[in-house]
């Protein structure tokens, strides 16, 4: 009961907070990452070794500058997160502009759906929300509940803005037989490792052995939906572009674990341009295949 209270009153004070105009949270934001990096030294262990192992080729110093170049969009990143409890669409609209959405519109208008596949690179929450405002048919988007109730039933509710159905990952099939009958999106953020009893799948990912989920690839298989990667652009603070990028149009024709490798090499190239907007914070590797 304290817990669900404590909860209750953390979710109306973010409430509140994000009622603020971006430009004085990017302010927060500021003084958030010297707490982050400085003080707290959040995860700074797994960052740097996530950093060092990931990019072997790149010097000891600019490594540390990517580092910090991460905590600060980190920083950022939470109060862009906070500000969905109150942004507009017409917000989303002008800070998250779509490429190439005629390609995926017109599979779309001949009945066609498609799934798209992405990553925790930029600000993946806002591409959800604008997903569900750029494209003529429904969006589902998978995601892994939290633990916290509470924070759950609020964060569900806030990534469901401009129409989107939110299905955990556990529901995915179930979703799929109930959107049945017209045009829809599945969307999947596939770069977070598998709990380790579902590590069925490992490949070289960044230098290093790494479990790799197959959602994707067998649904992809077993309906031969077209795959399109959202690739994610960070303009500059706020602003961001996402390239609907044609990953894989003939699913059903391809060889087991080809499209796996397809957006795990696509996710590669992706980071290596511009590795501080990836999610470095994450325990990535903590599993290691059993030989």
């Amino acid at each position: 009961m304290i817990i669900t209270w404590i909860s209750r009153l953390g979710i109306f004070l973010l409430s509140v907070l994000s009622l603020l105009p971006l430009s004085i949270l990017y302010i927060l934001a500021d003084g958030t990452y010297l707490l982050l990096y400085f003080v707290f030294r959040y995860r700074r262990k797994v960052v740097r070794e996530n950093l060092l192992n990931a990019l072997p080729d790149r010097a000891l110093q600019e490594i540390l500058v990517i580092e910090k170049r991460f905590y600060r969009y980190l920083a950022s990143l939470i109060f862009e997160v906070v500000k969905m409890s109150s942004i507009s669409k017409q917000e989303i609209e002008r800070r998250f502009v779509f490429k190439n959405k005629a390609r995926v519109q017109e599979y779309l208008d001949q009945g066609q759906s498609i799934l798209f596949c992405s990553a925790h690179y930029g600000n993946w929450e806002w591409g959800t929300l604008g997903l569900g405002l750029n494209f003529s048919a429904d969006h589902y988007p998978i995601y892994k509940p939290l633990s916290n109730p509470t924070f759950d039933h609020w964060f569900k509710k806030v990534r469901s803005k401009f129409g989107n159905k939110l299905v955990a990952m556990r529901q995915t099939m179930r979703a799929l037989q109930v959107s049945k009958g017209k045009p829809s999106m599945f969307s999947f953020g596939n770069d977070q490792a598998p709990a380790k009893d579902e590590s069925h799948y490992w490949t070289n990912f960044m230098h290093q052995p790494s479990s790799i989920q197959l959602g994707i690839e067998k649904i992809a298989k077993r309906t031969n939906r077209p795959i399109f990667y959202l690739k994610v652009k960070v303009l500059r603070r706020g602003f961001y572009e996402v390239d609907c990028v044609p990953l894989c149009l003939k699913p059903a024709e391809t060889v087991t674990y080809e499209i796996t490798e397809m957006h795990t090499r696509f996710l590669e190239e992706i980071i290596n341009a511009q590795p501080e907007y990836w999610l470095w914070s994450h325990k990535r590797w903590k599993y290691k295949p059993q030989h």
